[in-house]
């Protein structure tokens, strides 16, 4: 199958949207995201509108890259955000060097095993590089073993950082891959 990889455009916030419910509904999601499919489902359109058009084409500070079938549909994303030195990150470690955060990671399940969440990382490891950040991260739970063996496939390694969840006493782990 061939697939269009593209930045997010300001005014898609529609399909950004409809994206993201379906991969908050998948059934590893309670191990990949930080939100639930209630939650995001209850957010009003201006915080979509607003979401989308932070990560759009021509942006600076984060960029949603997108990867369209050829129907159109929306099969596949992913986010980075440029986390600037001197700030903390979501988590409330201190940023040390400008890197770049992936998130929101999602295929669709008919499109898994394809090759297409490699060609999203090159696409958002392309746009990162020529942003002049020195490393992109990534936060994966620990117990989400397939995210984790598709990192380090595509060159991303733990850190040794972990970041615990809550009174749960889960952690999510950090994977890194340093630009060359």
């Amino acid at each position: 199958m061939s697939y269009v990889i593209r930045s997010v455009r300001a005014g898609e916030w529609v399909a950004a949207k409809e994206l993201r419910l379906a991969a908050l509904r998948d059934p590893v999601a309670h191990l990949a995201f930080l939100e639930t499919h209630e939650e995001a489902a209850a957010r009003p359109d201006a915080f979509w509108q607003e979401r989308t058009a932070g990560a759009a084409e021509g942006a600076d500070t984060a960029q949603q890259i997108i990867a369209e079938g050829p129907d159109g549909r929306w099969v596949g994303t992913l986010t980075v955000l440029v986390e600037e030195p001197g700030t903390t990150d979501w988590a409330g470690f201190p940023v040390e060097r400008k890197q770049g955060h992936v998130v929101g990671v999602f295929v669709r399940p008919e499109e898994r095993g394809s090759g297409l969440t490699e060609v999203l990382f090159d696409a958002a490891l392309e746009w990162s590089w020529a942003q002049g950040l020195e490393r992109v991260r990534l936060i994966v739970h620990e117990e989400n073993g397939r995210a984790q063996r598709f990192y380090r496939r595509v060159g991303f390694l733990p850190s040794g950082v972990s970041v615990p969840l809550g009174e749960s006493g889960e952690r999510e782990l950090e994977f890194v891959l340093e630009r060359e």
